[in-house]
């Protein structure tokens, strides 16, 4: 039986390939089959344990195997699917296998099908070489595709290489990681330049965000240790009550925060929030004894200005030991009245002053004229000023009896002065004991 053509694009059933299998082999009286052949017949195995038929089909199943892979060959072949050193080697295999194929059928025809698949591999080289050129063509232009889509983002990437927007850049980078991981692959050396490429300008720039944060955490940790010690001054500060010099201290610290830096939000505000805690607790309690002492202030003022009417009546003195008695009793009770407002107890004070001065001086003057030494001076020049008029005197009388009354008159001049300053002397020593 002829051998169907191998040109159509998938095998025939079996009984097209071969018709009646008596037609091409035999089984034997002891159980074993041949093949005829145009050589001869030729035995090919048994089938132990089966009947004639059953064996006969077994062989010519394995026939059938072989030749429907000639067929499937050749159609591969036609449609361009193999490459034509590919289907060589199949060729190649599939001759080894008809020449010791232990099958039931056309087995001439067989080899001289396959025999014939080379020819048909060479009229369909060219058909091949079109469709692999096609296809070249197609993975070049998907090639120029991806290379120029990696190449895209590698301009990106090393565009934001020296951004300071360090977020936004961050979810940029990894948006165009995902592309990239997306993206086409290339050959190895193209694909390892251009990732270097791109590698390159995510690590330069997560290497200067990295040093930005940790110079960052590092200019943190400064602020967080000088804001620290603010609060822990404050907080000892807060049960203060050395008002001015407190108050003066929490301004202080207020300029020492704000020139101590920023640090991470939650942490500055957390921190704000206990040095404000230690520093509202001062001034609540500050403010709560300003009210009451101006409230204490403002009895002290009425007291004041009620003591300075009895004070200002000790003038003008008449008796000093009755004024200084009173005023010593009434500057006790002034030094006793409590804090009274500043601005307005300047004016008190200077009535105060004003009338203590004056005791003061009183009591001087007559401490004065009381003073032994004082008093003997005085005595001293009144007695030396009579002994001098005496003696100028009889200078006068002399020299008149002498005639000369040049010098009777200077003496006399002189006399007369001093006469003039005895009386005011005698005045001088005359206050003392008063």
């Amino acid at each position: 039986m002829d051998m169907p053509n191998l040109s159509t694009p998938a095998p025939t059933p079996a009984s097209a390939l071969i018709g009646d299998p008596a037609a091409f082999g035999r089984v034997g009286e002891d159980g074993t089959v041949y093949v005829r052949t145009s050589h001869g017949e030729k035995a090919v195995g048994s089938y132990p344990g089966k009947s004639a038929e059953e064996a006969l089909a077994y062989f010519v199943r394995k026939f059938e195997a072989v030749a429907s892979e000639a067929a499937l060959l050749a159609a591969r072949i036609k449609s361009g699917a193999m490459v034509p050193n590919d289907a060589l080697a199949a060729v190649s295999k599939l001759r080894e296998q008809v020449s010791t194929l232990n099958g039931v059928g056309d087995l001439d025809t067989l080899a001289r099908s396959v025999e014939q698949i080379p020819d048909l591999i060479e009229g369909h080289k060219a058909a091949y070489e079109a469709k692999k050129a096609a296809a070249e063509a197609e993975k070049e232009a998907k090639r120029v595709v991806a290379k120029e889509a990696k190449e895209k983002i590698i301009l990106e990437a090393e565009s934001l290489a020296l951004s300071e927007n360090w977020k936004s850049t961050s979810e940029r980078l990894k948006v165009l990681l995902d592309e990239w991981k997306a993206a086409p692959r290339l050959d190895k050396k193209s694909d390892t330049d251009l990732w270097k490429r791109f590698s390159s300008s995510r690590n330069k720039f997560d290497k200067r965000r990295r040093t930005h944060f940790a110079t960052l955490e590092a200019e943190t940790a400064i602020v967080v240790t000088r804001k620290q010690a603010i609060i822990d001054e404050a907080t000892k500060l807060a049960t203060s009550r050395e008002w001015l010099p407190t108050a003066n201290r929490f301004k202080a610290l207020m300029t020492e925060w704000k020139a101590a830096g920023r640090g991470k939000r939650n942490v500055d505000t957390k921190m704000w929030e206990q040095f404000k805690a230690a520093q509202d607790q001062f001034f609540a309690a500050k403010n709560a004894d300003l009210e009451k002492r101006q409230g204490t202030m403002i009895a002290n003022l009425a007291k004041r200005e009620e003591l300075i009417v009895a004070i200002e009546a000790l003038s003008p003195v008449t008796d000093l030991n009755a004024a200084r008695k009173s005023f010593r009793d009434l500057s006790e009770q002034w030094s006793r009245i409590g804090m009274t407002d500043r601005s307005k107890r300047a004016a008190l004070d200077a009535r105060f002053e004003k009338i203590e001065a004056e005791i003061e001086e009183l009591q001087r003057a007559h401490e004065r004229r009381s003073d032994p030494t004082a008093i003997a001076q005085a005595n001293s020049v009144v007695t030396g000023l009579q002994e001098a008029i005496a003696n100028y005197e009889k200078q006068a009388a002399k020299a008149e009896a002498a005639g000369d009354a040049k010098k009777a008159t200077f003496a006399r001049e002189a006399a007369a002065a001093r006469r003039i300053w005895l009386a005011e002397a005698e005045k001088g020593l005359a206050t003392f004991g008063k």
